[in-house]
């Protein structure tokens, strides 16, 4: 169904919108978008360098990553 969509389809699609929502609407939205974009990529970075800080033998307050699997089910793991 959207395969047969061409330029033409895709332009009155867009007009369609603009009328409906308005220009403010629209661009404010994108806005909150990029926003979220931001945060995204933000969280993903900050928690690979907690991940990165953790796979460290010292960790940045001094405490030390330690295995707490129960003895009888270590060969499970």
């Amino acid at each position: 169904m959207l395969n047969n969509i061409g330029p033409a389809g895709l332009l009155l699609i867009a007009i369609v919108v603009l009328v409906l929502f308005g220009r403010g609407k629209i661009a404010g939205l994108m806005g909150e978008v990029g926003k979220g974009i931001t945060a995204f990529k933000r969280g993903v970075k900050d928690s690979s360098a907690e991940i990165e800080n953790a796979a460290t033998p010292d960790a940045e307050d001094g405490t030390r990553a330690r295995d707490v699997t129960p003895q009888g089910n270590s060969d499970k793991a």
